[in-house]
């Protein structure tokens, strides 16, 4: 078949789709399939979500009236389907490209994407005001969250769910149920009920009985709930199975093929306009259609440039010459520490294998914890298990962590308890975009009392500030540290501890002092050395502080005694952050130095890669060069 021929190409909005007949839809989702499998094997995306809702994308957006009806993605990366049939299939090889299109829904790309989907869980809250809204304004518009079920793991999907059922409102929720089920799916009675009860000759019955009634006389509102409560026993008694939709008085269909596009359009024809909240439990396989997605889903989550005939994935070979990820550091050090002290243990929310974590999980199985897509209850437990003298590394990604705020607070930060939190992914990430750059840890964690904050500068630093974290049982402990490769390949290191609080100068100079944490220090030292080399340039000092909370007196001392004026840089956002509670100290100290800040800047920063994203915040080597030059 020519690409004129396809079906795919001829849509370039929903309205297109519905030109076809429901039984040209199959081959539809096959083509689409085989489109994302195509794109994303060149040009690398989430590729085992987005097979999953090819059948559900096609069938939203043939039933209902986007965009004015709306569609609130939960976990964004399900929504490629999505993207390229409102208009973006042309644009879609720039996927997370920088200028291309965003790797997530964003409202600022498309009216068709109602909401930001980029974190998991928040796609009832969300939904639900915007039904409560459509109610408020008198519009007819079906409002439907779409939520994955690792999604459902997370606590502000049952927040939703609890308050769903207090206002007057039509939404229908979406459970995307890959394996990872709800209700369980038992036997062909189940099968049967679902297909009943999601029939239009049933539900038009159901409602002609119910008017007839009312008219009557013989129902009321307490009449019709004793009935509706008497219903869903009868439903629990012959079908074996019970949900939490049926104890919140939503109603709820299914569970139902969610490849079976066919029937999908007629479940959602079907109760798309029924009053009052209802669920949709349908059933997908995580990769469908594409054999070694379906065989090991978490490799192609998000897999990389892979070969489409072989299923091979294109790693980065390393003979061993070139430095590992910091977060496969991480996972080895702590398997080390693990071994010597049996009070370490780990937790992550839903994300073993991309911090580390699988390492420990590997020789540790019963010291590693995996919570789900829950980081405030990863924190909350984290405190729990350190109350009763254990030591938990709690590792979280930066972005994420801002969902657990309170947490650390409230359940670590008060009671001052040994939690080690680890944040990987710290600084900017790269092609997921704004939100998942790791930009505000150290603004929004600094300011908290009884913490103590760390980032290491490369490999060896970040395992002695492991080794450091677990023999201070004393106080809660941040260690945050960027995605990616590190810098130093022998970083097998014996490790020491390191003084809580205490830099280092790494380069002597007079007329400019750079003050700076993290990786991002090489960069500086780097461009100190080169200009030390350079006549007629400026002699510039460089301090690795190591720790922003507490930061050490005696550098802070030292800058303010020797230098007129003061750079600091960071890989975090510069308002609130570590140059300004540099400047701080160096006041209250007497101490009035000229000061340039650079660091991320007052905005959100979108996908690229992260040369690209260095660049455009102006924290890459040329821009600090010219940076320090014009100072």
């Amino acid at each position: 078949m020519t690409e004129n021929q396809n079906h795919l190409y001829s849509i370039y909005s929903p309205e297109d789709l519905k030109k076809l007949s429901v039984s040209e839809l199959p081959e539809l989702c096959q083509e689409l399939r085989d489109f994302i499998v195509k794109s994303l094997s060149e040009n690398p995306g989430h590729l085992a979500a987005s097979l999953g809702t090819v059948e559900l994308t096609v069938a939203l957006h043939y039933s209902l009236n986007t965009p004015y009806d709306r569609i609130v993605w939960d976990v964004g990366h399900q929504a490629y389907s999505h993207k390229i049939l409102t208009g973006r299939r042309e644009q879609f090889h720039t996927n997370r490209k920088q200028g291309g299109l965003s790797g997530f829904p964003h409202p600022d790309e498309s009216p068709y994407d109602s909401f930001v989907a980029g974190h998991a869980s928040n796609s009832i809250s969300a939904a639900l005001g915007m039904a409560i809204a459509a109610k408020r304004k008198d519009e007819k518009r079906v409002v439907t969250a779409v939520i994955g079920d690792g999604a459902m793991s997370g606590g502000l999907a049952y927040e939703g769910l609890n308050n769903t059922v207090e206002y007057d409102n039509d939404l229908l929720i979406i459970i995307n149920d890959n394996n990872l089920a709800i209700d369980k799916n038992v036997g062909g009675f189940h099968r049967s009920m679902a297909r009943i009860t999601t029939s239009r000759h049933y539900n038009n019955l159901r409602w002609y009985v119910y008017r007839q009634l009312k008219k009557m006389g013989l129902m009321n509102d307490a009449r019709k709930n004793r009935i509706l409560r008497f219903g869903k026993s009868l439903k629990k008694l012959f079908s074996r199975s019970t949900t939490i939709f049926d104890g919140l008085d939503i109603r709820y269909f299914g569970p139902v093929d969610g490849h079976d596009v066919k029937n999908l359009v007629r479940v959602l024809n079907t109760i798309k306009n029924m009053r009052g909240p209802k669920a949709l439990h349908i059933c997908t396989t995580k990769g469908k259609g594409y054999e070694p997605a379906e065989k090991n889903a978490t490799d192609f989550h998000a897999p990389g440039k892979f070969n489409i005939a072989t299923g091979e994935r294109q790693h980065d070979i390393n003979d061993g010459s070139q430095p590992i990820k910091f977060q496969d550091v991480f996972g080895h050090t702590l398997v080390e520490l693990a071994a010597k002290n049996d009070k370490i243990v780990a937790i992550t929310p839903a994300m073993p294998s991309g911090c580390g974590l699988n390492i420990m999980k590997e020789q540790f199985p019963d010291r590693v914890y995996d919570v789900g897509i829950a980081e405030g209850h990863a924190v909350t437990f984290s405190a729990g298990l350190a109350k009763e003298g254990l030591i938990p590394f709690c590792n979280i990604y930066s972005s994420f962590a801002q969902r657990a705020y309170d947490n650390i607070i409230h359940d670590i930060a008060i009671a001052r308890l040994p939690v080690v939190l680890c944040l990987d992914r710290a600084g900017l990430v790269g092609e997921d975009g704004v939100t998942h750059q790791g930009a505000f840890d150290i603004a929004a964690l600094r300011c908290i009392p009884n913490l103590t904050i760390a980032a290491p500068i490369d490999e060896v630093e970040l395992r002695d500030m492991m080794y450091t974290a677990q023999l201070k049982a004393d106080r809660p402990f941040v260690i945050r540290y960027p995605r990616g490769k590190g810098y130093v390949v022998n970083w097998k290191k014996e490790m020491k501890e390191i003084a809580i609080g205490k830099g280092v100068k790494l380069h002597e100079g007079k007329d400019i002092a750079i003050a700076s944490i993290g990786p991002i220090t090489k960069t500086a030292l780097s461009i100190a050395e080169a200009f030390a080399k350079e006549e007629g340039m400026p002699s510039v000092a460089v301090y690795n502080f190591r720790f922003v909370k507490p930061l050490d007196e005696e550098l802070i001392e030292e800058i303010g005694k020797n230098f007129k004026k003061i750079i600091t840089i960071e890989n975090a956002c510069v308002k609130g952050g570590f140059g300004t509670a540099v400047m701080e100290a160096l006041q209250e100290k007497g101490y009035h130095l000229q000061w340039k800040a650079m660091g991320l800047p007052d905005r959100f920063i979108e996908h690229a890669n992260v040369a690209q994203q260095h660049t455009d915040c102006g924290i890459d080597e040329a821009s600090i060069r010219q940076s320090i030059l014009e100072f």
